[in-house]
């Protein structure tokens, strides 16, 4: 590719993109890759209050956490990250007591810093201790792995570090693979601290200190992000692309009109219809890739009156058009999650398809046996920044509720509201989301969706019966004899009383120019560029 086809490329099809005047990064003599995004990476540090889950790439690229997971290949031959098997990064070994709460890690010994300082015991528990005390989402991720107080981690010397747990799970070792537990250079991060900050959040919000295999060269806010490869990296094999610049390009059409030209390799996260019409297109590869402990549901709010009623809720379910929405929303990417066969599942497979199909004279007669027989109003809300497939759904599900009496009106929240409407304050009466648990366990959905107060639980739901199977389950071991009977029970529950009614489980789709290799699917949805490689042209 020339900088000059693609800069004139670029000015014909969006004249105005501001990235345009720092492409002469482009013209290095390094293995460059070029990836757009959709989203503004809105921090660096994953650890700051309202950070986006597009900065997330940030701590996956630029630091190093004690493991990883693996790689499996999956039935189509696309790479993915493999939950069940659990790899060294900056620990070399680890073990693990024999009551299952005292972990020891090893550290590497020739790790260091971008600043050439080694790796020590005592950056990992400063770091742990930053994750547990900042609170917000990292604090809440730490905890789900009974990780949630600085005594926990202790610094034994300067290559071993310790975690003393309050209690077996089998959650812990995984939680300490996802984004959140990164280990940052403590020196520097204090050097930079105050006493209104005694963490770096300021410094470190816009300048990372990590050992990983990637520096930021360059961030400009709502432009670009510019990633150098750090050659002194030892955690991993060294990365093939030498430069990685992330574009943000907000116009959907534009993305696809440069990965579709060629101009760009990566188009990352694009929409089901994109995916479909660019499969079918020479020049360009699509991969894409369901989301693992994930679904597209609509929720009813147990707050709003009628809601409270389960037949209500079970007449909802009845009377979706399920087959015109994954055509129309999904445009028939992903798994279906309608039409199961068995209301009492034998299978703890998570997610699985609900025993509902599209039966409005079910439907209708369900709501005849409630007082809300000649219908009700109620608002069918969805995030703007997920309209792509929120709005066809909504518009579907507004028409066939109709057609039960159930007079809906579409409110279209933007993208900056949603989080707090929906999921914080869970005002929302009849609302379209999706949640993706990072820990690939169905008690672990069901913790943070079913349990009232949690944060995915937007239905406002609450049901005894899973709280106490959720308490008895979430760190009990996979292979525990109880385990499976009270997972099937939870689903059970879910089916039953359905205040969260499941329409698919998305895929993650990229679209990339042919010769880009490595690629592979992570529950984080972000790219992973550290196993990216091109073929030179």
């Amino acid at each position: 590719m020339h900088r000059r086809t693609f800069v004139k490329n670029l000015a014909a099809g969006a004249a105005t993109l501001p990235f345009l005047k720092t492409m002469t990064a482009f013209a290095a003599p390094m293995k460059s890759m070029v990836v757009v995004i959709g989203s503004t990476i809105n921090s660096l540090d994953i650890h700051r209050s309202g950070t986006n889950r597009p900065s997330y790439q940030v701590a996956i690229n630029c630091y190093d956490r004690l493991l990883s997971f693996g790689t499996k290949t999956l039935a189509d031959g696309s790479l993915s990250y493999d939950y069940d098997t659990l790899t060294p990064e900056l620990a070399e070994s680890w073990t693990v007591s024999d009551d299952g709460m005292t972990l020891t890690f090893k550290l590497r010994k020739d790790a260091k810093f971008w600043d050439g300082k080694p790796v020590t015991a005592a950056d990992v528990k400063w770091s742990f201790d930053r994750a547990v005390s900042l609170g917000g989402f990292p604090t809440v991720q730490m905890k789900a792995g009974s990780l949630s107080e600085p005594e926990q981690f202790t610094a034994k010397d300067d290559h071993t570090f310790v975690i003393t747990l309050p209690h077996p799970s089998k959650l812990t070792l995984p939680d300490l693979a996802v984004p959140i537990p990164i280990v940052i250079n403590s020196a520097l991060a204090k050097s930079k601290a105050t006493k209104e900050d005694p963490w770096a959040t300021e410094y470190l919000h816009r300048t990372p200190a990590g050992s990983g295999a990637f520096k930021v060269e360059r961030w400009n806010p709502g432009q670009q992000l510019v990633y150098v490869r750090n050659d002194d990296w030892v955690c991993g094999p060294l990365p093939q692309v030498e430069r990685v610049m992330i574009k943000e390009v907000p116009s959907q059409s534009t993305r696809r009109a440069l990965i579709e030209r060629g101009d760009v390799h990566i188009a990352h996260d694009i929409p089901p219809k994109d995916a479909k019409e660019l499969a079918d297109k020479q020049g360009v590869e699509v991969t894409s890739t369901p989301i693992e402990n994930c679904m597209y549901v609509l929720c009813t709010n147990l707050e709003f009156e009628p809601f409270k009623n389960k037949k209500v809720r079970q007449a909802i379910a009845w009377a979706l058009p399920y087959a015109d929405i994954f055509q129309n929303a999904a445009y028939g990417r992903g798994v279906k999650m309608w039409g199961g066969n068995d209301a009492n599942p034998e299978s703890i497979a998570w997610p699985q398809p609900f025993p509902y199909d599209t039966n409005l004279e079910k439907a209708r007669q369900l709501l005849s046996e409630t007082e809300y027989k000649d219908g009700f109003e109620v608002p069918l809300s969805f995030d703007l920044g997920e309209a792509a497939w929120a709005e066809p759904a909504a518009l579907l599900i507004q028409q066939s509720l109709k057609d039960i009496g159930i007079r809906t009106t579409i409110d279209k929240v933007p993208a900056a509201n949603w989080r707090t409407l929906a999921l914080v304050e869970k005002k929302l009466p009849l609302h379209l989301e999706n949640f993706g648990g990072w820990l690939n366990t169905p008690d672990y959905y069901f913790y943070w969706a079913y349990i009232k107060g949690n944060l995915f639980n937007s239905s406002n739901y609450h049901n005894e019966e899973i709280v106490k199977l959720v308490d008895d389950s979430l760190y009990m071991a996979q292979d525990n004899p109880a385990y499976a009977p009270n997972v099937r029970r939870m689903i059970d529950i879910a089916f039953e009383d359905v205040p969260r009614i499941a329409l698919w489980q998305p895929t993650l789709n990229e679209a990339m120019r042919p010769g880009v290799e490595g690629y592979e699917y992570w529950f984080h949805r972000q790219l992973d560029i550290r196993t990216l490689d091109l073929e030179q042209s």
